[in-house]
Order: structure tokens, then sequence, then C-alpha cells
């Protein structure tokens, strides 16, 4: 029965069928894993521990004949007494005129209600007919569509229990019950269902847990293994001493986290696998010295790096700064929308030809006519901002390039793990010496004056300051005249000689570009803003950000803003101007004064948020899990990450008979082949 349509209950019709397949429900095992998202738990009290108009949990003996009265057009009006305790309640049924035939004088019935103590009346809103006991104190709660009531859906999933739960499988080794002390599968879902005591549904979800986040880290740790298999990369041969020459000339000392990673990326490159990493970093930490060492050591062995940047003023500041920093050792060449005509195809027919080491662009870098004569390397910058398919594109211009993806985005441990599974992850998480951090403070709006007075001294000291405007809804009209009036606001507070920029929504990328270049040329010394200020544009010169209505924002915006500042040797300054009336609220400005740490900030975000909108929730790629959540189950998504790592090197799924049926589930997943080759 279990593999058999829905259509084959005898109780589903045509309608029923359509609503159970808008669950995702087609066949009668499908209803055994249509699990309740949650449980109304009742509680017997006591008469004289409810309080007025609290709803509550009561058993008692019905010791009336219950009377039914008709008023208005179909509604009705049952009452009967219930006898609890020494006290006789009046309870009164709105609209459930069929109870009265299940009300039986000396029977005892359990009710849940809102309690009228004056009254001692309950009017009831769930009727359970049996005395209380555990079991029936559990109530699930499922998810339904259309016109399918929960008391159908429940029909359905009993009678799915009947007839099929003895056709599941066990697939988890018997170690494992034994090791975690849960429950075998088909007990599990019958307890999930229909469970027995608190106890017992607790360890069939503990169960649950354990095995959709084991199964998904196989699938991940599966795909990491093909990957590997089926790109093998071609082995950079790096002079050490060269390179070391390179290192010590650096004008500072790389932290031992940047050490760290640089030992990680250079294993890849001289590895015959091709790398697929993901480089995470906070705002400053020195991810872009890591990517030049990589760059320089592929230029090394003779093959080239391509670096590609979300923006074109990002991908001119990289240029800069990697010709200062590689001298004449390397020649690099800037590719963007903007390099046109004969200049554009001198480049193309340079890189065709070999003669340049490394190229650093936007979109430009992708288009067909770009051509590479030995790609190396790869190198994505803020790698949320391209698309998977950019980044393919990319990937594809060389014969077997190592790809190394970064990102200034701190992304929670759980979020990563879940995330990036399938990719190696690097983590810089320590910030280079002597690098002040930005002091934040938290103003209310009373306190404009002195902020204002604050942004004037440190202007007249020579440096800027970016102000970012209330973000309402993005692109809204609110949102520029907001900006405008803010600008109009600060020309008449500051003195006539700062030079004020005003930068939204409608501006073409062109404008919003050429803004940026003159505010990190010094010849606007305050920016105001209704846009998050382009990640990763450095303007040492900015010590101040001033952000209103921070409490719009999300720990990691918040966090991201606040890197704009800070980057050169002068102390620099975040003020939040925010007048939370949420406890949520004041605890985000509360935590940001706190700490300057972008990790800890983003699991404190995803706590607040939740996963689905850390990332948003059409582009985060997290896995829908049924009973588990990654960020209440971070320990046992760690033990299932660990248990599938040990699996996946041991080939327990190949030669062991007890891992058959996982084996079967993985290779049963259609998605794996496609994430194979993304």
């Amino acid at each position: 029965m279990f593999n058999e349509p829905v259509s084959n209950i005898p109780s589903v019709g045509e309608k029923t069928e359509e609503q159970l397949a808008m669950l995702d429900i087609k066949k009668v095992g499908d209803l055994l894993f249509h699990f309740p998202f949650r449980y109304d738990f009742l509680e017997l009290k006591p008469l004289e521990e409810i309080g007025h108009e609290e709803v509550a949990t009561i058993e008692g003996e019905v010791v009336s004949q219950p009377n039914v009265s008709f008023y208005g057009r179909k509604k009705s009006r049952l009452t009967c007494t219930i006898q609890v305790g020494v006290v006789a309640i009046k309870a009164v049924f709105f609209n459930q005129a069929f109870l009265k035939d299940r009300l039986i004088i000396g029977e005892k019935v359990t009710l849940t209600g809102k309690w009228d103590m004056h009254r001692l009346q309950l009017t009831v809103h769930k009727f359970h007919p049996q005395s209380f006991d555990e079991a029936s104190s559990i109530e699930p709660i499922y998810h339904t569509k259309g016109k399918l009531t929960t008391a159908n859906l429940k029909k359905l999933i009993s009678y799915a229990i009947k007839t099929s739960l003895d056709e599941l499988e066990e697939i988890l080794p018997e170690a494992y019950l034994h090791n975690y002390k849960i429950p075998e599968r088909r007990q599990a879902i019958k307890e999930l269902h229909q469970p027995s005591s608190k106890v017992t549904l607790k360890h069939a979800r503990r169960r649950f847990i354990y095995e959709e986040l084991f199964i998904f880290q196989l699938k991940m740790q599966w795909v990491r293994r093909e990957n590997k298999m089926n790109s093998h990369g071609i082995p950079k041969h790096i002079d050490p001493d060269q390179l070391n020459d390179f290192i010590s000339e650096l004008p500072f000392q790389l932290t031992d986290s940047q050490q760290r990673v640089l030992h990680e990326v250079l294993t890849d490159l001289k590895s015959d696998n091709r790398m697929n990493r993901l480089l995470q970093g906070d705002v400053g930490s020195g991810k872009t010295i890591i990517a030049a060492i990589a760059l320089y050591a592929t230029a090394m062995a003779n093959q080239q790096g391509a670096l590609m940047v979300p923006t074109e003023i990002l991908a001119e500041q990289h240029e800069q700064s990697l010709k200062e920093l590689f001298d004449d050792r390397l020649n690099i060449a800037l590719l963007t929308g903007s390099v046109k005509g004969k200049r554009r195809r001198e480049i193309l027919e340079q890189l065709e030809q070999g003669k340049i080491d490394l190229v650093v662009g936007t979109h430009a870098l992708i288009q067909e006519d770009t051509v590479f004569h030995n790609l190396g390397l790869v190198i994505v910058d803020e790698q949320h901002r391209f698309g998977v398919e950019q980044r393919k594109t990319l990937r594809d211009k060389g014969l077997t390039p190592d790809v190394l993806f970064m990102t200034a985005t701190p992304i929670p441990r759980t979020l990563s793990i879940t995330t990036f599974g399938d990719m190696d992850v690097s983590v810089i998480d320590e910030m280079p010496k002597g690098r002040l951090p930005v002091k934040t403070y938290w103003a209310k709006e009373s306190m404009l004056e002195r902020v204002y007075q604050f942004l004037i001294k440190e202007i007249q000291k020579g440096h800027q300051a970016y102000v970012i405007c209330p973000l309402i809804e993005e692109s809204d009209q609110l949102d520029i005249q907001n900006a405008v009036d803010l600008f109009e606001e600060l020309s008449e507070v500051l003195p006539s000689t700062v030079n004020i920029g005003l930068m939204h929504g409608r501006l073409s990328q062109q404008d919003k570009e050429s803004l940026m270049r003159q505010f990190a040329n010094n010849e606007i010394q305050l920016l105001v803003s209704t846009t998050v200020i382009e990640v990763g544009v450095n303007v040492p010169n900015a010590t101040t950000m001033v952000i209103y209505d921070a409490e719009r924002f999300g720990l990691a915006q918040l966090h991201q803003l606040r890197g704009r500042v800070g980057r050169g040797s002068h102390q620099s300054y975040c003020i939040l101007i925010a007048d939370p009336k949420s406890e949520n609220g004041k605890e985000r400005m509360r935590v940001m004064t706190e700490t300057t740490d972008g990790f800890e900030l983003s699991e404190h975000d995803l706590q607040i948020r939740g996963p689905g909108d850390f990332f948003g929730k059409k582009q985060s790629g997290l896995p829908e899990f049924k009973v588990a959540n990654i960020v209440d189950d971070y320990r046992a998504l760690e033990v299932a990450r660990k248990d599938a790592v040990k699996v996946m090197n041991e080939q327990l799924l190949e030669t062991d008979p007890e891992y058959a049926e996982l084996k079967q589930v993985i290779e049963s997943d259609p998605l794996i082949k496609e994430r194979i080759f993304d």
C-alpha cells in the first residue's frame, strides 16, 4: 500500500486527491512523512487556579442533558452542566450542535475553552470525548491546503499508519540507534503523529532531526567527493623561495589566521584536484592580500589569474592596489564596461596570447569575446553578488582553473555548514595588528544636535563621513524624498565649505560610481545615501558612519555599513540613530555597540531573524527540513556532519551492507546529479 496512489484510499475522492497533491502528498506513504509542524500541549488545571477569561483545559463529568437552541442563520448554542470536582459549571458550545449525542450523562469529558469565573462558565473551543490522559493531552497541528480539514487529514494519516507503516524499512544502521539512544524509524513516525507522552515524542523528534541532517550532510559530502573526482586540476609548480621572498617584502606581517588560510589555498593550488573554496573574512580582515599572493603564485606557475568584482570602481581600486603591490613583477590589466574600442581589443588580444598575467574586471570578464591563453585561477569577490551561471561561465573560460570565492559577509557556522557543505571553507577570524576597532554609539533622535556637532568636528579635522537614510522600501519614492530632505537639512546645518553628495536608488550605476569616485578622491566630504554603500570600496579617510532609523536594518547589514569606515589609521565611529519600540530592536542596538566581531553578530542575527531571512528566502539555497531547524539544532548538525564525513572517508555506503538503505536514499535524490556540475 505504501507506494500506491492516495486515490486508492477508500475515502479519497478527486477533490481530496487534488488538495493532498498541493501538500506534495501523492502516495499513501507520503502521508506518513507529512509531519505536524507543532503540537498543542493541554494541561489540566484546578478551577481555583484558572484566571478570569483564561483559556484552560478541565476534566469533568456530564451531569445534565445537553440542550441545543438555534438562532440567526444556521447558528446554534449547546449547553450542559459539567461536574468538576465539587463545583458544577456550565459548558457552552457555539455552532457545535453535532456534539449533543456525544455528551452522555455519567461519562467523563475533557474540555478546552475560555473561563468566565463570574458565571462559572466555560466557552468550549475543543471537545475531547474521553477522560484526560497524557496521550490525549498532546495535539499534533498540521499544515493543510484548500478545504482539506485537519480532522480529515488525521484520519488519512491513521489509515496510512495501519496499512503502510510496516512496509517502511529502517535506514540507519543499528549502531546509530544504540549510540544516540533514538527509536527505530517506524516507532518514531507513529510517535510523531500519535504521541503517547512528551518523553516519547521528544525522542521521536530527536530521531528525525538527526536523520534529516545526517542524510543532508551525506548528500553534501557525496557532491563534494564527486566534484573532486570529476574536476581534476592542473597542479601549479610554485617556487617556495621566490614566493617567500615576495611575502617577506610585504609592508606588514601576516596574522596567524591569514597564514593558516594561505597554507590551505596554496595546498589547493599545488594539488591535482581543482580548488573549490570559499574564503570568509570580516571587513578589513585581509582577504585581498591572500587573493594577491594566490594570484602571484599562479603567475609564477605560468598560468593566468582573473579577479572578478561586482562594480567598476571596486575593480579600479583592486587594479591600482595590485599594481602597487606587485610593482613590475606582473603584467596587470583592467577589463570593465568602460574599457572600449582600441584599448579593449588590445587587452583581449594580449589575454589570448598569454601576455597578461592577471586581469581584474567586472562582468566584462565573462563576455563571449574574452578568451584566456591559460587561465589557472579565478577569484570571485563578494561571490553572492554574482549568480551561479555567471560564476560557472568565468570558471569555464579555462581548462580546469582553481576557483576561490570571497565574501566579507560573515556567515554563521550553521549556515556555512548547510549552504556551503560541498565546498571547502576557509575563515580569517582575526584582524590585522594595530587596526583600531570602530567605536559604535547608539543615539536617540533627541540627540541629533550633538550628532551634527560631532560630524562637523570630524570633517574639520579633514576627515569624511557617510550618512545613511532610513530604508522604508527599496526604490520607494519616500526613500528618495527622505534622502533629499536630509540632504537639504545637512546643507543648512553644515558649513558651506563642506561638499555634500546625494546617492539614491534611482541613479544609474554610472552616476553612483561617479559619486563614489568623487568621494574616494575627497571632492565630496559627506555622502548621503539611501542604498548600502558598495561593499569593498576603500575610502581610508572616511571616519564616521551615521545610520538613521538603524533598527530597520538587520545586524549583518549594520555591520556591513559600519565596515565602510575604520579603514585608515584614524579612530573611526559609527553612530546608530534609533528609537526602537520592540525589545528585539533594543537588543540589536545593544549588541551592535558591544561587539565588532562580524561572526558573533551574524549568529545573533540568525537567532533573531531565522535562516530563511538571513540570506533572503529566494536566494538562500537552504534545504527545507520537516523536523530539523538548523538554528535550534546546530549541535545535531555538527554531529551529523562529522558522521557523514566519516561515512564518506571510509566508503561505508559502498562497502558495508548496513548502509545499503542509506545509499539508496542518497542516490535517488535527483538534485545530487544537478549539484555536481553547478
